[in-house]
């Protein structure tokens, strides 16, 4: 199977590290959506990252779809609990998580256009900033004193906000999350001393 992304996505390093965590190879094929010529349209029609194609062809796409079915494709590392209200929480965690990443992701396309001539909207960007503020606060105060995000075991949740944390320390240095939720830094230090976030790092 190939993985088609980039390094800086969170969303592609979120599949990414699921599959390290499951123990299944996978080739990242990098792809930029952003050049004239890039032929993501044809994997993923919105043409966003990742997506994931299979062996027999097919294509995937949506990190949260890629990264359920990889926690189907072997039963090691459990990541998603099999139903009920245990995977709808765990996926509220996920869903939580791609809402701050989607904000940040905005708010890096609303300045890149700038040189371009055109107004940015610093109204704009202050609504995903306060996304963003919500979030961690709700992250951080679900998370609590907990060693893990659900169920005190590491499971999606954990990786979800193991990249939220990354993404922001990667594009956005200037939000002092560490600083104003302490119990968030700690949690970040520790998730990031697995291989699976290791060995998928943000371009320096």
């Amino acid at each position: 199977m190939k993985l088609i992304g980039s390094h800086a996505s969170p969303f592609v390093r979120k599949a990414r590290v699921a599959f390290l965590e499951k123990k299944i190879d996978i080739e990242l094929v990098l792809e930029d959506v952003w050049s004239p010529v890039t032929k993501m349209p044809e994997l993923n029609p919105l043409g966003k990252v990742p997506a994931l194609v299979m062996e027999d062809g097919g294509v995937m796409f949506d990190s949260r779809v890629i990264v359920e079915y990889a926690d189907t494709l072997s039963p090691v590392g459990h990541l998603i609990p099999s139903s009920g209200k245990d995977k709808a929480a765990v996926k509220t965690w996920e869903a939580l998580c791609d809402g701050i990443l989607d904000a940040a992701v905005l708010i890096r396309v609303e300045r890149t256009w700038a040189p371009r001539g055109e107004h940015v909207s610093q109204e704009w960007i202050n609504r995903q900033l306060d996304k963003i503020n919500t979030g961690l606060k709700a992250i951080s105060e679900g998370l609590g004193t907990n060693a893990w995000c659900y169920n005190n075991q590491f499971c999606l949740a954990d990786i979800a906000v193991g990249c939220v944390c990354g993404y922001l320390s990667f594009r956005y240095p200037e939000i002092k999350w560490r600083d104003e939720y302490p119990n968030l830094a700690a949690f970040y230090e520790k998730v990031s001393q697995r291989s699976s976030f290791k060995e998928t790092p943000h371009p320096v």
